[in-house]
């Protein structure tokens, strides 16, 4: 007997998120993207925005006012959108995955701090469960409504993660290197995006003071968490490069054995440990349109410092697959379906 597929449809779908969405579903074979809104291009066939799709798909954009009821909405709106929003979303499906910011948080108190608005539904700040598997597998099992964390959020959480739950971490305290491309800051272009100002670009936009601070420090439980964030000439990909102090005189092996026991059974995490090639450490080019996060690390000899090296590609893992593989776990399907694809080489 065949199973009925889960009716899902995605809000904003014509951003690059929504086209990693549609790209991934279009191919799940448990579920069936009913709508795909867009206000800006409603009307026009989503393959006009995302020609990867081409032949796959008829489906055209539509007002977010034509949405009908589903099974799961995915929300792929601007930060601010959803928060005040979100009970007119919850008439129209029992089940919600935002990739915004809105719900990230849980505490109402950080958002005036980091998006400069007070959160107008700091009630539903605690039914909101966090979108990494890694760390919400149980409760996303049973939740209806989940928050997916940004980009580079996750890629920091997912490499520092271990470490700081074991405790071996000086001080509590980390500083992160970041390195993106050009797709995190999204489908509309600006001055920073136009072709002559990026190209060959590696531009310090955020040494200090970036949001995805508050979620990296809520999920490390610490707030001497300092990132500073770089723009460099790749389309898709985040590398993080952090830095810490051990406080216990560990090993490589221990360092590994710590990895090991947080994330040996996962999916879509790869420890990576060569010693040949050309990727001894974790490279985003690799990743490309793969869910996987890859990391690393090398002790200093002599010291007490650990460098960790983690890579995403910053729209799947970073955010369509997130959400994918969260729907996944949900609705109680096979974890990796849809999420399969390795990444390429050379790309």
């Amino acid at each position: 007997m065949n199973q009925e597929k889960i009716k899902i449809a995605i809000v904003g779908a014509s951003g690059y998120a929504g086209g990693e969405l549609l790209r991934i579903l279009l191919n799940h074979p448990l579920v069936e993207v009913v709508q795909a809104t867009s206000r800006k291009f409603f009307g026009k066939k989503v393959a006009l925005l995302h020609p990867n799709l081409r032949g796959l798909t008829d489906l055209k954009f539509c007002q977010p006012a034509e949405l009908v009821k589903c099974d799961l909405l995915i929300l792929a709106t601007p930060h601010g959108e959803v928060m005040g929003n979100l009970d007119h979303y919850l008439k129209l499906a029992d089940k919600i995955i935002d990739l915004s910011a809105d719900f990230r948080l849980k505490n109402p108190a950080d958002y005036p701090k980091w998006y400069k608005l007070n959160h107008p539904a700091p009630n539903y700040l605690p039914k909101f469960i966090g979108g990494l598997a890694e760390l919400y597998r149980e409760q996303i099992k049973t939740a209806n409504l989940v928050s997916c964390y940004g980009c580079e959020a996750t890629c920091a959480i997912l490499g520092l993660y271990p470490l700081f739950k074991e405790g071996v971490v000086e001080n509590h305290q980390v500083f992160l290197d970041v390195k993106i491309g050009s797709s995190a800051a999204g489908a509309e272009s600006s001055s920073s995006s136009h072709h002559p100002e990026r190209a060959g670009a590696v531009r310090s936009y955020k040494p200090t003071g970036h949001r995805h601070m508050a979620e990296i420090s809520q999920e490390l439980g610490s707030n001497k968490v300092y990132l500073s964030a770089t723009a460099i000439e790749m389309v898709r990909g985040i590398l993080i490069t952090s830095q810490i102090l051990l406080n216990k005189d560990l090993t490589e092996e221990d360092i590994l054995g710590i990895y090991r026991k947080f994330y040996l059974n996962e999916p879509f995490i790869r420890i990576i440990r060569d010693k040949m090639g050309l990727y001894r450490f974790p490279e985003p080019k690799i990743l490309a349109g793969s869910n996987f996060c890859d990391i690393g690390f090398e002790k200093e000899q002599g010291t007490n410092r650990l460098v960790v090296v983690s890579a995403i590609d910053n729209l799947v893992k970073g955010t369509a697959g997130q959400a994918i593989q969260a729907l996944n776990i949900m609705y109680g399907f096979e974890e990796r379906i849809g999420l399969e694809f390795p990444g390429l080489h050379p790309i």
